[in-house]
């Protein structure tokens, strides 16, 4: 067994609990909470490879701005309008979301095909190696669910 399949299988038996200890986090955060995420981000993530799961670009969404429209319709040279038409709705908030899931530029071997032009919030999922992360521990809540590496370090952290 895989890592990454050890950890599949741990995040399905240990979301909820994650959760909850994400939920007291985020009413006292410790001072050290940046520096413990960010070495058990930096100890998972030379151990994982994202392309051996893919699950982010398989069931998420990302908010995608009018940069990111920008960028991606200048990489695949054609109009922005062209790319929203073709691949964007607005949800409830008003933002920008891809069509399909699961995304449009995932290819069969889990590689994007814009890697290069793809969505801010695409470059910095799982937002684990970001500063202030009591402020991003709602969003952390929820990646929990997708990613099993942001499972395993909410789950390994110990504050």
């Amino acid at each position: 067994m895989t890592l990454l399949q050890s950890l599949q299988m741990r995040q399905a038996k240990t979301c909820a609990e994650v959760q909850a200890k994400l939920k007291q986090l985020k009413n006292r955060p410790p001072k050290n909470l940046d520096a413990e995420i960010h070495r058990l981000h930096d100890l998972y993530f030379k151990k994982i490879d994202c392309l051996d799961c893919a699950n982010c670009c398989k069931t998420l969404s990302p908010g995608v701005k009018d940069v990111d429209i920008s960028r991606l319709a200048r990489h695949l040279k054609i109009r922005p309008v062209q790319l929203v038409e073709q691949y964007f709705e607005l949800d409830s908030d008003g933002d920008y979301v891809f069509r399909t899931s699961p995304c449009p530029f995932l290819l069969p071997d889990n590689y994007c095909s814009v890697y290069e032009a793809r969505p801010i919030a695409c470059r910095e999922y799982p937002h684990t190696d970001r500063r202030r992360q009591e402020q991003l521990l709602t969003l952390s809540a929820k990646n929990c669910k997708t990613c099993p590496v942001v499972c395993a370090i909410f789950s390994d952290l110990k504050v």
